[in-house]
């Protein structure tokens, strides 16, 4: 797994300001807490997500293992207990709403940017024979000449016996 250096250091200058922001006492003027809270994860999740060059499933859930769960949920407990700042559900739901967002958002480009390399590859879907080519009576395994000899023979009928499905005598 190879680490995007300008990915990395945008999300640790991001961060560094949104707990500033977060724990101060610096009021911000009037704006909407929850949009507040809604903007700053989605774009701590949209710089985190391209941080590691990896596969689409390990980089997604490393994102909302570390920044929609430890950061979405411990900023707003730091909040609570550090600072003159309230704890409020509300916050959290906007963390989780906003990281999971940049996630959908991330995921899908992702998975477009590695189709469009592997069609510039030449890599593609297995090309298709056409219909699927039925085997007939061999498919179960039973043939008609051994179902029509069961029902004829019966048991030991006759000291004939089959050998491999040729009907052949032994």
């Amino acid at each position: 797994m190879r680490a995007r250096y300008p990915f990395a250091g945008a999300f640790i200058a991001l961060s560094l300001l949104a707990a500033y922001l977060g724990l101060s006492s610096v009021q911000i003027p009037q704006a909407n807490d929850k949009v507040l809270h809604f903007l700053a994860f989605f774009v701590l999740t949209l710089t985190f997500y391209w941080i590691f060059d990896s596969t689409r499933r390990r980089i997604l859930n490393l994102t909302v293992s570390f920044v929609t769960i430890f950061l979405g949920l411990g900023s707003e407990a730091a909040q609570g207990l550090l600072t003159e700042r309230q704890f409020d559900p509300l916050d959290i739901a906007a963390n989780i709403v906003g990281s999971l967002c940049a996630l959908g958002l991330c995921s899908i480009y992702h998975k477009r940017m590695l189709d469009r390399r592997r069609r510039a590859k030449g890599y593609g879907a297995v090309p298709q024979e056409g219909d699927d080519i039925e085997m007939g009576s061999q498919e179960t395994g039973v043939t008609e000449d051994a179902v029509e000899e069961s029902s004829q023979g019966g048991a030991g009928g006759g000291g004939e016996a089959e050998v491999n499905g040729t009907g052949g005598k032994k």
